[in-house]
């Protein structure tokens, strides 16, 4: 088994490709050990497939993953984890403005022992308005849903090992809380501080649009990581209050009827109308809860789909046989 993997998805980065493949090389040599690059181009439209094939037509050591369209960097990251092979697996994106020279620093914690190492952009050089408040507000929250105690979620610059990523489905905008997730499976986590580059070169593909997407996502985790396998628990607690509510109105409601003989509808008609309301309401949610039951059911007993379709893979073929070998 490989060594080391390092996961890079591209969208549209054909003036950053070759420059990072060439310093990841560089460091990867440097460490010594057996390394592979798995390359993911996440529906690019421009050269950056084309320059990502001819880095496989040259080392063996990289595996391109072309996917047929832009699903997004979550599924661009499952993409590559699953067609990893290494002990360890590092991601990172494809911008530049992670720096490879900081690998060896992930790598080290991985030899440690930890199972998640997360990186953190302790000084951050981007817009304090659009990039900096929103981004401490929503690792604040995430911190305080998630009972991680780490900075920076928003990365993408993090190592892990193999089983612990492979035991975490990712669709969605997910990959921001693998450390979140993998809390759930019991990983121990560190954080170690990187460097927060300005991108050289290309156009960024984040927006202020992404943080409103951030807090759905948030409400999402936190019920995964709390109900993810009793959805009952949930759904079946507001279902017996609500039920226990209208319950309780509803034979106040026949007492007045019978004993004291008052019009309920005349003289109580909003009364009774909630009392079925909140009878109703409880018996749905019970019901979406025995679904949920049955949805984590088949979770478990059924395969797993990929959130992401693959066009091919390229990789270089064995010396013996040049050129390169792309499956569809």
């Amino acid at each position: 088994m490989t060594k080391y993997s390092i996961v890079v998805p591209f969208h549209n980065e054909e003036e950053n490709v070759t420059t990072l493949y060439d310093r990841l090389k560089a460091v990867m040599e440097q460490i010594g050990d057996d390394f592979e690059l798995v390359l993911v181009d996440d529906g690019s439209g421009d050269r950056t497939y084309k320059l990502l094939e001819e880095i496989a037509a040259v080392d063996s050591r990289v595996l391109v993953v072309k996917l047929r369209r832009n699903f997004g960097q979550t599924s661009a990251l499952a993409a590559g984890f699953d067609h990893s092979q290494g002990e360890f697996i590092l991601a990172m994106d494809g911008d530049l403005q992670h720096d490879p020279a900081e690998i060896p620093n992930f790598l080290a914690k991985l030899e440690e022992g930890y199972d998640v190492v997360s990186g953190w952009r302790k000084e951050r050089i981007d817009s304090f308005v659009m990039r900096r408040l929103p981004s401490r507000c929503a690792n604040w929250l995430m911190a305080k849903l998630s009972g991680v105690g780490i900075h920076d979620f928003g990365t993408t610059f993090k190592a892990y090992r193999r089983e612990v990523i492979h035991n975490i489905p990712l669709y969605g905008e997910m990959h921001r809380f693998i450390p979140a997730l993998a809390s759930w499976y019991g990983a121990s986590i560190c954080e170690i501080p990187i460097k927060n580059v300005s991108r050289e070169r290309g156009k960024s593909h984040y927006g202020i649009s992404r943080t409103f997407r951030v807090f759905f996502d948030l409400l999402t985790i936190r019920f995964l990581l709390k109900y993810m396998t009793r959805p009952l628990h949930f759904f079946g607690s507001l279902g017996i209050f609500s039920m226990l509510a209208g319950g309780a109105m509803a034979v106040v409601l026949a007492v007045l009827k019978f004993f004291r003989h008052q019009g309920v509808m005349g003289q109580h008609g909003p009364a009774f109308i909630v009392a079925c309301v909140l009878i109703l309401a409880g018996i749905q949610m019970l019901a979406i809860g025995l679904l949920g039951e049955l949805q984590v059911r088949h979770y478990h007993t059924s395969s797993h789909r990929s959130p992401y379709a693959i066009d091919r893979l390229v990789r270089m073929r064995a010396p013996e046989e040049p050129g390169l070998l792309q499956e569809g």
